[in-house]
């Protein structure tokens, strides 16, 4: 015989500031969970929306990151006359062979910072058409002009348009401010590529060459036609979307380690929450349990009763927490790139998947608060329990 669900709601009522505790407790570690995990999907939602599914991007073979790599001007001849690139109406190959360097900018809430600085080929707006400008114009190429990327117009000093900003020696002029969806390269400043190479004597030598494929099913007889040319053996090709990715991946890693660890520290505390709370629970309603028994109902019954409630708490502690934590979306940070050594600014993400193992989180906090206590309530006599009357 089943103990109505009532019952376990009726009781509720009886311990409301325990029980609120309790809740608290949990929504504030699934709140806590899920953030870690909306902090890492941002930032590898953030870095995936860089590149494109039709674009290619080459790279010195073992190089970690665009800064450490290195294309040299005969190797970039090379690449550009190589078959499947999209060209423009006069028979241009959309192309841009892209000097990357980070340097340094003050921070408008002090201190300094490291931002990625770009130069870009005049092929670069059909290449990357997800970039806007929402303010200003677009640099002239073979003049020391930027356009800066949303964030850093926000959060650094001398980012306006008008103003100018120095690095290796030379003065640039900000005329105009971009963005591109949301992706990394708002967290970029952009200008010319020969202008680039000049200001850091590298001649004419790129970190990499993106490029897109007049068809994206092209990308393996692309790939066929580059690895067989021998000049170009200590350079790879990849998708410029899954290179991104792989950029997001080690940072990701690290925050869902570190904060998954702080988490489960925290679970530990709302785990003994809970299991204070049921124990309290069973104390109060020894008679109860002994009255239950006595009326017919099976210890298997007074075990899921009590433990249903232990989840019922956690589950709504959960919700509570992933409502918290749904706010988050709104919020905007910035972090260092472990990948780019430069800031990268990037918005709390929520999923499905996040929401699902909070929820299993929270669940598996309830079962494991409520387990004792429950196998307590169901082995208590029924003697015993109407005596402590």
């Amino acid at each position: 015989m089943k103990i109505p669900i009532k019952y376990s709601l009726r009781n509720f009522k009886k311990r409301k500031l325990t029980t609120g505790i309790t809740v608290v407790g949990i929504a504030l570690v699934v709140f806590v969970f899920a953030a870690v995990l909306m902090m890492a999907y941002g930032i590898q939602k953030t870095l995936i929306s860089t590149g494109a599914d039709d674009n290619v991007i080459v790279l010195r073979k073992a190089a970690q990151n665009e800064i450490s790599s290195v294309v040299t001007g005969d190797q970039q001849n090379i690449i550009s006359v190589l078959p499947y690139i999209a060209k423009t109406a006069d028979g241009k190959p959309i192309i841009s062979n892209e000097p990357v360097v980070v340097i340094n900018l003050p921070k408008k809430s002090g201190g300094m910072s490291n931002i990625t600085a770009r130069g870009v080929s005049d092929q670069v707006k059909k290449l990357r058409p997800n970039v806007k400008l929402v303010d200003g114009r677009m640099f002239n190429f073979g003049s020391k002009e930027l356009i800066v990327g949303r964030s850093i117009h926000e959060r650094f000093d001398g980012a306006d348009i008008g103003e100018e900003i120095r690095f290796a020696g030379d003065e640039w002029t900000v005329v105009g401010i971009f963005e591109a969806g949301g992706s990394g390269f708002e967290s970029e400043i952009w200008g010319d590529a020969l202008q680039l190479l000049s200001t850091f004597n590298r001649g004419s030598t790129v970190s990499a060459v993106t490029l897109k494929l007049d068809n994206p099913e092209n990308f393996e007889k692309f790939k066929s036609t580059f690895l067989t040319d021998r000049r170009l053996q200590q350079l790879e090709v990849k998708i410029e979307k899954l290179h991104f990715e792989e950029q997001s991946e080690m940072m990701a890693t690290f925050i869902r380690i570190l904060g998954i660890f702080v988490t489960i520290i925290f679970s530990l505390g709302a785990t003994i929450g809970a299991m204070i709370t049921m124990y309290a629970a069973v104390a109060n309603r020894t008679v109860e349990i002994g009255t239950l028994r006595a009326l017919g109902f099976r210890r298997t019954s007074v075990l899921v009763t009590f433990l249903s409630e232990s989840l019922l708490i956690s589950i709504i502690g959960a919700v509570i927490g992933l409502l918290l934590a749904s706010s988050l979306q709104f919020f905007s940070i910035s972090t260092l790139n472990f990948a780019s050594f430069s800031e990268l600014e990037f918005k709390f993400a929520l999923s499905p998947e996040i929401i699902i193992s909070s929820f299993i989180f929270a669940t598996v906090m309830g079962l494991l608060g409520g387990f004792l206590p429950s196998v307590r309530a169901a082995r208590l006599k029924i003697v015993d329990a109407l005596r402590s009357s």
